[in-house]
């Protein structure tokens, strides 16, 4: 068999704006630093072939950001015309010089990334395989937490009811919030949350970088009683030095990185030993093509690895990870797909559906706001 080439024809880049049932805090609304968040904004990615493959994609940003991602791809997502879209690495280095005067993270790549990702889709889509298999999978299934259900908005009555839920639907982990300024209250949320789901459950908190040294280690040792699985973001995303002295200090795992927008910035996490457990973005980082480069450095040195958000990209990256990891459920996607990813068992299941295994709802398109096309249909 040869390979037929194959080339891009047409590319369509959406924004839609996700509304959030309930507006969601975590300790940065209550430490004055952000608003609650009402809504997710979205950058979606088509990519149609010669071929008539079409390739699936998206980022997004929370509070702000969206806007800027959607002027950024819209401005080079146009040289992508005629290329052969298998060569991803390719592609991803003409998308960032294209604009790369306003930096290579952040925004600028961040545009990128849905771009990035509906490459990969489309090209595992192209192979007749899942994600996770075009990349090289360790596991069929990975380790799932539930993380909406432990936002500070909601009470501990309501945190506890939605852990019961949680692991009645499968799922293995429970993470709830903390990183108040009252730090006894974000104890005994934690003690009661612990207690009605056992200690047989696994249990992580999440401060949002709201602490600063000393609370941190005051904290995370008063945490200990727990038996966490970890305590996340503890400190500023880029007090590196901080996070390394608090894994060194403490029993249990220190995790951060989802707040970090490229590879260069996880590389210091990394170097200094930072964490037990990194937390990369795909769509923050710049897509699949940086986040294998990131997962390829974390597996070097012998990091666990539990993926931010988006669980329909990063399920698939998490079961090509060397090490056992864990991946974040998290509902609120849920209308901009036509698919559900299973859970069973405490684990969340690899579809058997070509590329990501998602298509976009009606809904995703209705919440569109603009879109732009670049080629022909």
């Amino acid at each position: 068999m040869t390979y037929t080439p194959d080339a891009i024809r047409h590319v369509k880049l959406s924004t839609a704006t996700l509304p959030l049932a309930t507006p969601i805090s975590d300790a940065k609304v209550f430490t004055g630093r952000q608003k609650p968040m009402t809504e997710v904004v979205f950058l979606f990615a088509e990519i149609l072939t010669e071929q008539g493959v079409c390739g699936l994609g998206f980022s997004y940003s929370k509070r702000a950001g969206g806007p800027a991602q959607y002027a950024h791809a819209r401005e080079v997502a146009g040289s992508m015309i005629g290329e052969d879209p298998n060569d991803i690495a390719k592609l991803y280095n003409k998308l960032l010089w294209a604009g790369a005067s306003v930096g290579r993270s952040g925004v600028a790549t961040q545009a990128l990334a849905a771009l990035d990702i509906a490459l990969y889709d489309l090209k595992a889509k192209r192979a007749g395989l899942p994600l996770a298999k075009l990349l090289g999978a360790y596991r069929d299934s990975v380790r799932t937490y539930n993380t909406s259900g432990g936002f500070l908005n909601a009470s501990i009555d309501e945190v506890k009811e939605r852990a019961t839920q949680s692991l009645a639907e499968g799922i293995g982990g429970i993470k709830i919030k903390v990183g108040l300024p009252d730090s006894a209250e974000d104890l005994r949320r934690v003690a009661a949350v612990r207690e009605h789901i056992g200690h047989d459950v696994p249990l992580m908190v999440d401060a949002n970088q709201q602490w600063d040294r000393a609370t941190a280690l005051r904290m995370g040792r008063k945490l200990e009683q727990f038996d966490l699985v970890w305590i996340e973001e503890p400190l500023d995303a880029y007090d590196a030095e901080g996070h390394a002295a608090l894994a060194l200090a403490l029993d249990t795992p220190i995790a951060t990185g989802e707040m970090l927008a490229s590879v260069a910035e996880h590389e210091r996490l990394i170097a200094t030993r930072a964490c037990d457990i990194i937390q990369p973005d795909a769509p923050r980082v710049g897509g699949i093509t940086q986040f294998l480069r990131l997962a390829t450095l974390a597996d070097q040195a012998g990091l666990d690895l539990a993926p931010h958000f988006a669980m329909e990209i990063h399920l698939h990256l998490a079961a090509a990870y060397p090490r056992e990891p864990w991946v974040e459920h998290f509902d609120w996607l849920d209308p901009l797909f036509n698919e559900r990813l299973e859970t069973r068992d405490g684990r969340m299941v690899v579809p058997d559906r070509p590329g990501l295994g998602v298509t976009f709802s009606d809904q995703a398109r209705a919440w569109t706001t603009d879109s732009v096309e670049f080629g022909t249909r």
